[in-house]
């Protein structure tokens, strides 16, 4: 694995002068495409080259003529929150022949364009891999034509292509998550969260479809992130027999006081035969075994459809942008590569090897070697089905490891939408692992009081969806009220504590760690997960709940910014939550498409206002209709939102006019995004596994001991990786004033945000992608908690 240059390099060094780029999307649609064309447009514009729009996909490359146009930078404004491609995309039997190559070649060279930069799935990639192999034999093919001269050859003797996968399937190898793959979630999600109050009303059970062919991705992941009672997906059929082992949970569920079953079937769900499982057949199967009220739902190309999530824009933005730092490095000697996201990090993958890893998939699920395959997806994919096996299918208390454990679990600080399905993980994964577990109410101030109470594997059923704290939550800290703490402890016999929560959380597992110096109580496994909007722990590039409000912020940017759409020049001056962390501002920003984005971490001053009100203002003469300023809540104590308004109404005089919203705790509330459904599910259960694990390595003669600063962790995202890290050894890292860890990954973002917003600024590439190859790693340990 190549090893990122640790000095800094800007890409001023890299500049994009005499060089011509084109960007087209090919294939099925994905949300989110726009904004890595967008993204693509602005960056290449920025570095002096000249950007093409190639219109239809590979169709328009052939076609040639108007198909092929040069991109200005107005001309991507207001696309970042549209759904699909406005440079449209086309499946092309053309390209697939010689002939179509050899045109596509000299409408290509007519132009001077030998960068491409292709958004689509593994055929559209495959295409532009072979296209490229075949550049200098096509050049040869014109001059021998006289359709272009020899010199020609010279000058444009190398193509260069870097591909961006675009796919609702996540079917591409090598990569986390392919755009559009979040934003079919939340449309998946929305529609089974609407079912789901319809067929509790009824006592139904519903079937639904979700795409996926060949990959069963969304309907691993939906099924995970709403409770589903059974899923299907090509990848790994059920065992023989599976019809009556079905009927068996659904039956158990309804006698277990549930109202209603959701099945999700992938589109292209199979049995051990390969023989298809559709939705009528599985309908059929439950009304005759079962005589439940079934119902069948196809959700088909909404998935498609609808605006992108932030996640998607987010991470499109960011691939656009790497996109064009990849073609700026490449040589004659680069293989074509794929840019995507591993973790929170930039990578490159050789594309042929992410292709032919795609390909084996499919070999593998052809050859039912059905284990190879789910490996073969990736340990994201592996993770999401041993975790979707773990908390869905309750085992036999026969079966259950006896441990005598008693674990407690309590949410600590703000509401965060994700907390209740990292409570439902974290108690039955607790169950399967033989403990007992115990919740409490009203975080630390219900556990000085007593609001303890054993919490059983059916009381979580439906949290998944829900949004807020079930169990309550309070930002009181435990240092008043150790002693009462301490005796609640013994009387319940708590054996080890789970605490979801924010930065109070960290504070409280702080003081706990202090507290074990007079209470031995305190002498047992403690583990915190993050979980606040704000994305302020040290420890932890991400929170629960973070995900929720930057999309709730993205959507009302974006109806805040259609209401001036038809009136004369506006800017908007929006204010964030976050505390003094500036993460919602800066991310939310660059998914709304923000002019600027004031925070904390970022020190202003007047002369920087007045920078960008002039900038803006030349914006409004020259193009743009609306502004979008952020400002998070406690960015400077002088510059209030109130002041920035006035502010800017005045100085805008005559060119634009402005308006101001405090979006407050809308941004705290609502459902929980898939992300954040998954990300606490999963990270919760790896939470409950280290538990188990200490309880015991710390068990001695008859009782709990842990008293090292290693049996007090917080469970941190980290880069790529989930991370447990001793709280005592955080300290150093934050800003305890503050609030905030005294380094955050996310300021990395905001000269991206900068150069996508038209001002001049310097951008670290040091931390961009190095190109990789596609290495599988198969986990030693079989249970949920491999690597994300």
């Amino acid at each position: 694995m190549a090893q990122p240059d640790t000095k800094k390099i800007f890409f001023e060094n890299l500049s994009g002068a005499g060089k011509a780029i084109a960007v087209l999307t090919s294939g099925g649609d994905a949300q989110g495409m726009n904004a890595a064309v967008r993204a693509v447009v602005r960056m290449g514009t920025y570095v002096g080259a000249k950007v093409y729009f190639i219109r239809e996909g590979y169709q328009g490359m052939v076609d040639g003529g108007e198909n092929i146009i040069e991109a200005t930078w107005e001309s991507v404004s207001s696309m970042l929150q549209v759904g699909g491609t406005v440079i449209g995309s086309a499946r092309c039997k053309d390209f697939r022949t010689h002939e179509g190559r050899l045109k596509a070649a000299l409408n290509l060279v007519k132009l001077g364009i030998t960068n491409l930069c292709v958004i689509g799935g593994d055929g559209s990639l495959t295409g532009a891999n072979l296209f490229r192999e075949e550049w200098s034999g096509l050049l040869a093919e014109l001059v021998e034509q006289g359709s272009i001269e020899r010199q020609s050859v010279e000058t444009y003797s190398a193509l260069h292509i870097v591909g961006m996968v675009g796919s609702i399937d996540n079917d591409f190898c090598g990569t986390d998550m392919t755009i559009g793959t979040d934003s079919a979630l939340h449309r998946i999600i929305e529609v089974v969260d609407a079912i789901m109050t319809t067929a509790q009303s009824h006592q139904r059970t519903f079937v639904l479809e979700v795409m996926g062919r060949h990959c069963g991705y969304l309907a691993l992941v939906s099924a995970l992130a709403c409770g589903a009672d059974w899923v299907l997906i090509p990848e790994m059929p059920p065992e023989d027999g599976w019809e009556e082992k079905m009927c068996q949970k659904l039956s158990a569920n309804r006698a277990g006081m549930k109202r209603l079953n959701i099945i999700i079937v992938a589109e292209g769900a199979i049995d051990r035969n390969n023989k298809a499982i559709t939705t009528d057949c599985i309908k059929d199967l439950v009304v005759k075994c079962l005589g439940f009220d079934t119902r069948v739902t196809i959700l088909g190309h909404v998935q498609r459809g609808g605006t992108p999530s932030a996640f998607d824009r987010i991470l499109a933005s960011r691939m656009g942008v790497e996109a064009v730092l990849a073609l700026l490095e490449t040589t004659a000697n680069t293989p074509a590569c794929v840019v995507s996201l591993s973790g929170n990090q930039s990578v490159r993958l050789p594309l042929m090897e992410c292709v032919q890893m795609t390909q084996e998939v499919q070999k593998a699920m052809d050859e039912k070697k059905f284990e190879e395959a789910v490996k073969l997806r990736g340990r994201s994919f592996e993770n999401n089905l041993k975790t979707y096996k773990l908390l869905a299918h309750r085992k036999p208390e026969s079966e259950l490891p006896i441990s005598n454990f008693n674990v407690a679990v309590l949410n600590v600080g703000a509401p965060a939408a994700g907390m209740n399905a990292a409570v439902r993980s974290a108690v039955r994964v607790g169950i399967s692992e033989g403990h007992k577990m115990f919740a409490v109410s009203d975080g630390f101030e219900g556990f000085y009081k007593g609001q303890i109470k054993e919490i059983k594997w059916a009381d979580v059923g439906g949290w998944t969806g829900q949004g807020g704290s079930l169990l309550g939550t309070k930002r009181t800290l435990p240092a008043k009220h150790v002693g009462k703490i301490a005796e609640q402890m013994r009387t319940h016999n708590i054996n080890a504590l789970l605490v979801i929560g924010g930065f109070e959380a960290f504070l409280s597992l702080l003081e706990l760690l202090t507290a074990r110096g007079k209470y031995e109580e305190f002498c047992v496994p403690m583990i915190m997960v993050p979980a606040t909007v704000s994305n302020n722990i040290p420890g932890s590039d991400l929170s629960i709940g973070a995900d929720t409000a930057l999309n709730a912020i993205t959507t009302t940017c974006d109806r805040i910014k259609q209401s001036a759409s038809g009136t004369k020049r506006r800017v908007f001056i929006i204010e964030t939550m976050g505390g003094y962390c500036g993460y919602l501002a800066t991310v939310a920003g660059l998914a709304a498409g923000a002019d600027a984005a004031y925070i904390y971490e970022e020190p202003f001053d007047i002369r920087d206002l007045q920078a960008n009100v002039e900038h803006l203002t030349e914006k409004m003469k020259t193009s743009i209709q609306r502004g979008l300023v952020l400002r998070n809540e406690n960015s400077n104590e002088n510059y209030t939102t109130d002041f920035i308004y006035q502010l800017y109404s005045e100085e805008g005089k005559g060119v634009f006019d402005c308006r101001k919203n405090v979006l407050g705790h809308m941004q705290q509330g609502g459902a929980p995004s898939p992300f954040d459904r998954n990300f606490g599910t999963k990270i919760s259960a790896k939470a409950m596994q280290w538990v188990t694990k200490k309880l015991v390595e710390t068990f001695r003669q008859g009782r709990v001991f842990a008293n090292t600063e290693d049996s007090c962790c917080l469970l941190g995202m980290r880069r790529r990786a989930l991370v447990f890290q001793p709280v005592v050894q955080l300290k150093g890292e934050t800003d305890f004033i503050h609030r905030i860890p005294k380094e955050q990954w996310w300021l990395k973002l905001r000269p991206l945000m900068k150069i996508l917003a038209k001002y001049k600024t310097s951008y670290d590439v040091s931390d961009s992608g190095q190109l990789e190859h596609v290495v599988h790693h198969r986990p030693k340990d079989s249970d949920a908690s491999a690597a994300m």
